[in-house]
């Protein structure tokens, strides 16, 4: 179906389903435009940080104690 298609349908809704429909659309585009890009960053990362140790050399002590000196 296409936008057209998709416009001609919600016309034929009754106004409070036609906003209904105008506010989830919104939502969902909201929430992809945040979510992806970091989303996208984290996959074009995540193989560095797999594979290259200079990147992870500091999680071998993720587990120490560490006190705080004055």
């Amino acid at each position: 179906m296409g936008t057209k298609e998709i416009i001609r349908e919600i016309k034929k809704l009754p106004l409070a389903d036609r906003i209904s429909v105008i506010e989830k659309t919104l939502k969902s585009v909201k929430a992809d435009s945040v979510q992806h890009p970091m989303e996208h960053a984290s996959e074009i990362l995540y193989n560095d940080y797999k594979n290259d140790k200079e990147l992870t050399a500091f999680t071998s002590i993720d587990f120490d104690k560490f006190y705080e000196t004055k």
